[in-house]
């Protein structure tokens, strides 16, 4: 019986669904662990071969962890909602729903052929109504939800409406976007929609004036990832920074414990500090500064105060309102010039990029320290949304600072006399100059000598809050998310709009589902393509959707017109698999309580910030509500790498249809041509599928070498223009689903990026094969007996287990593969055919190669499938060794080998040496001087 891979393949995989393998319910009397993967965005493309890296990596740790007895919750489903599908539908007038459904029926098909372990009964679908609905819940408990400093936790906006009714907003410490004053009474007298734009300032899902990636050819907001320097990932259109009112998230208010959670989980410690920046926690001082010859002051956040005597120029945000107010009318055209070509950059961009810009307002503002009048400029590397978006610049002792002064030959002004100045002086860590005072300054107003920097700082703010100059404050450089899209294909708001402020739909109504549009374009007034619904109208008395031609803004209200970022469906999707077919609620309070939290996650490094932060926010406010039993959503985090093409090209002698193979290129004037890789194998061109490829190259002529064509190569992104992506149905279809399992694993360690090469794949598809041989021959003859194993025999599968045990809790699956090779050489060569070894060693292969295991597994004469079998132990006596093998060096040079018995003493190892005569050839009758025996390794013997 040969090694059929297409039917034990196909054979498995039906018998799986059959009998419902790897459908998992709440096992009390189990461990629980629950793997997760990132779920994909099903794109038309279909998956190409570096998509399933991180989902086999998962799988084999959850299959491993399923044979060690745990009850594991392995689940897929579907990122559904976003901008390409909205795009395609646009341009084909086809509803997004139908290429989505297609998109995920080709992604199911193809996820299905690699044999992953996933319970498909579990699935979800973030556009199907009976997911979104749970997305539009915690919107509404968003909205009607604040967040209590001093309780460190979400609470009930009523709450709130009790606090301001009996002290109005005094003794308040609550997140919020603006500092409010009032009384109660003040409170009592506001009429509703008064006191509705009050409660909007604390609400954790609120609407406010916000700056955004405005794309106008696509008619909506974009995320800071879907802009690439200065357009959109999609199609590449203009994108400007423009302020509009957005529904908003208050994630911020969850920056502390957002920061404080990382030292509880299981993440890479670049992974950690990536959020702890991205999450950016300083402490300083607000101080307020004047405008010269103005009633206007401005308000600033610094984290050396200390330095405020240094101070030589002040910097506005260009999105600050500060800007138009201090802006002199002998400046106004050099800043509007300015402003426009700010739009034109993300702040993602803006942080990262290091070149110089600016413009002088006019205005100069008093130093409350010293009295003296400083310029006011306004400059890009100044972001409006982290501190008060006004920074004082102390160019001595900020390097970003002293770039802008030379730059504009400002004064740069250091705290002590004498201080060297040049950028070379700067301590890149610190961001501070190394000669700057941190042993004290001195200044005037405020005496600092002999201060360290710690004091000095502490001293300034003391001083600043008693004088009624500022306050001590905690920045955060995390912003709220913005959560409002100006798309059709995502999730719809659970919002009206009454007297033009948004009040809920009722909880019992959800799901709000998304209606059928005539366009998917923003309508001709600018508004959402929402706006082309008819029936798009709330009515409040019946609770119903109702036509939009009702609407008389009495009973019957609008309808919001923007849809939620994708963002929103994925923040809180690993706790609907626990529970995803519940109607009642999100996921059940008991079910919640077993699985807990994700055990392990796996997905890519592009997700650091974005996903993560938001679904770690999600999760506590759930956590916050008890709706969740941990605050922190994933224990352990493994970023796969990504898979790059190997590109293949041809060389085209110029102004011919004349192709000449690799090593002869050089002697004719060439032009390189990327080619299908799928037309090439090792780097050899298949002829006549080339000429096929394309109608251009029907009448292709080749120079050969050695009678072939051989291709040069490159590593690149996977990319259908590199005609580089390889389709893993084609490896399937030729080398089979385990083939493909072990060879994506076999490309190097999970975590690092890596070229997909085939020329490697033949060995390890030879490899399932020569296992496949220890239990059938050649005649096809099943040949695995009951006979004892020997003792090189359970050294072999001992090692084996060992090495792959450890390999899969690190995640080495590489070193686990040359593990299985070596392992399958050497029962191979001992012509090991003994049930005894072979029965544990298709369990630790299982993970790997589940088809050939469950194979196998039935021949051997079990009835369950392998996935139920106990992962084996390994027994350290099997590993000991009998006999080591030693290297005999001369003054330090290796000449040969020895073996001895693995107790032999030092004194008998260097006894035999000595006397074995080629010790005598080395030694040239010497009388060696020292002999030295490293146990188990070397014999040095020093003439």
């Amino acid at each position: 019986m040969d090694y059929n891979f297409r039917e034990i393949e196909k054979k498995w995989q039906k018998r799986w669904v059959e009998q419902k393998t790897y459908q998992v319910t709440e096992d009390e009397s189990k461990k629980k662990f629950y793997v997760l993967n990132m779920f994909p965005y099903p794109s038309g493309a279909g998956l190409h071969v570096g998509h399933p890296l991180g989902y086999i990596a998962s799988d084999i740790y959850a299959r491993y962890k399923r044979l060690q007895g745990f009850n594991v919750l392995n689940p897929m489903g579907y990122d559904a909602y976003g901008l390409p599908a909205e795009q395609y539908a646009i341009q084909t007038g086809q509803h997004p729903a139908i290429t989505t459904v297609n998109n995920i029926n080709r992604y199911r098909e193809q996820l299905d052929k690699i044999g992953f372990s996933f319970d498909w009964n579990r699935e979800i679908r973030t556009c199907d109504p009976e997911y979104y609905q749970w997305t539009q819940w915690a919107f509404i408990r968003m909205f009607n939800s604040f967040y209590c400093n001093d309780e460190k936790k979400a609470m009930p906006i009523g709450e709130l409406v009790k606090a301001f009714e009996a002290n109005g907003s005094q003794g308040l410490n609550v997140a919020c976007s603006e500092e409010l004053h009032f009384t109660a009474d003040e409170w009592k007298q506001m009429g509703e929609k008064e006191q509705q734009e009050v409660l909007m300032n604390y609400r954790i899902a609120y609407l406010g004036n916000t700056m955004v990636n405005w794309c106008p050819a696509l008619g909506t907001v974009l995320a800071n990832d879907e802009v690439v320097d200065g357009v959109s990932e999609r199609g590449g259109h203009p994108v400007i920074q423009k302020v509009m009112r957005q529904w908003c998230l208050r994630v911020s208010a969850y920056a502390q414990r957002l920061l404080d959670g990382l030292d509880g989980i299981d993440w890479t410690d670049s992974l950690k500090e990536t959020q702890r920046n991205w999450i950016g926690r300083s402490e300083g001082a607000e101080m307020r500064f004047k405008v010269k010859d103005s009633d206007l002051e401005f308000t600033i956040f610094t984290t050396r105060a200390d330095t405020v005597f240094g101070v030589t120029f002040m910097v506005l945000a260009p999105e600050s309102e500060l800007v138009a107010q201090l802006t002199t009318p002998e400046q106004k055209a050099e800043v509007d010039a300015y402003l426009e070509r700010t739009k034109k950059r993300t702040e993602r961009e803006r942080i990262a990029d290091r070149s110089v810009s600016g413009v002088f307002s006019g205005s100069y503002a008093i130093n409350p320290l010293t009295n003296e009048a400083i310029p006011v400029w306004i400059s890009d590397y100044v972001l409006a949304g982290y501190g008060t978006g006004a920074i004082m610049a102390v160019p001595a002792h900020d390097s970003r600072d002293y770039a802008f002064a030379k730059h504009f030959n400002l004064e740069i002004r250091p705290l002590i006399e004498g201080c060297d100045i040049s950028e070379e002086s700067f301590d890149a860590k610190e961001g501070i100059m190394i000669n700057s005072p941190k042993e004290g300054a001195a200044a005037g107003g405020l005496v600092l000598n002999g201060l360290t920097v710690k004091e000095a700082i502490a001293k300034t703010k003391e001083y600043i809050r008693s004088t009624g100059l500022g306050r001590v404050k905690v920045n955060f450089r995390l912003r709220d998310a913005i959560f409002s899209r100006q798309r059709y294909w995502g999730e719809p708001f659970p919002v009206y709009y009454k007297n033009n402020m948004p009040y809920m739909i009722d909880e019992s109504k959800l799901p709000l589902e998304l209606p059928e549009v005539s366009k998917f374009l923003p309508t001709e007034t600018g508004e959402p393509p929402l706006g082309n619904a008819t029936q798009w109208a709330w009515d409040e008395v019946n609770q119903t959707v109702v036509g939009v031609e009702r609407i008389d803004h009495t009973t019957i209200f609008p309808l919001e017109l923007n849809t939620m970022p994708g963002f929103a469906g994925s923040s809180a999707y690993y706790l609907r698999y626990m529970d995803p077919r519940n109607h009642s609620c999100l996921v059940d309070p008991q079910v919640n309580g077993y699985w807990q939290n994700v055990d392990l996650y796996v997905g890519g490094t592009e997700h650091a910030t974005g996903h993560l932060i938001y679904s770690r926010f999600w999760n506590k406010f759930l956590f916050d509500l008890g709706v969740t039993v941990k605050e922190e959503p994933f224990q352990k985090l493994v970023n796969q790498g990504m898979i790059q093409g190997r590109s293949n090209f041809v060389y085209r002698i110029k102004d011919t249809n004349t192709f000449v193979s690799l090593n002869l290129k050089n002697q004719y004037d060439t032009t390189p041509i990327h080619v299908d890789v799928n037309i090439v194998s090792n780097d050899v061109l298949d002829l006549e599928a080339f000429k096929a490829w394309r109608p251009e190259f029907a009448t292709a002529e080749f120079i050969l070498e050695d009678g072939k064509y051989v291709c040069g190569w490159a590593v690149e992104k996977m990319s259908k223009s590199m005609f580089n992506v390889v389709n893993p149905d084609m490896i399937v279809e030729k080398y089979g689903a385990d083939t493909l399992r072990m060879y994506e694993m076999f490309l190097g360690p999970v975590e690092q990026s890596k070229p997909w090469d085939t020329n490697g794949i033949d060995g390890v598809y030879r490899f399932l094969k020569k296992f496949w041989t220890l239990f059938y021959n050649r005649d096809g003859e099943f040949i695995v007996n009951q006979e004892a194993a020997t003792k090189e025999e359970l050294k072999s599968l001992h090692k084996l287990i060992k090495k792959v045990t450890s390999d899969i809790e690190q995640f080495s699956y590489n070193t686990s593969v040359s593990a299985f090779m070596i392992c399958i050489n050497e029962l191979y060569t001992l012509k090991c055919n003994k049930k005894e070894v072979l029965s544990p060693l298709l369990v630790v292969l299982a993970p790997f190669a589940p088809h050939v295991c469950e194979e196998l597994w039935e021949a051997i004469g079990n009835q369950s499938s392998v996935c139920d079998a106990q992962w084996p132990s390994w027994n350290e006596d099997y590993l000991k060794e009998d006999v080591v093998n030693y290297t005999i060096s001369f003054n330090g040079k290796a000449r040969f080998n020895m073996e001895f018995a693995a107790d032999a003493t030092s004194e008998s190892i260097q006894e035999t040496v000595l006397a074995d005569e080629r010790s005598l050839k080395w030694t040239e009758g010497k009388t060696p001087k020292k002999v030295i025996v490293v146990p188990k390794k070397i014999v040095n013997i020093v003439v």
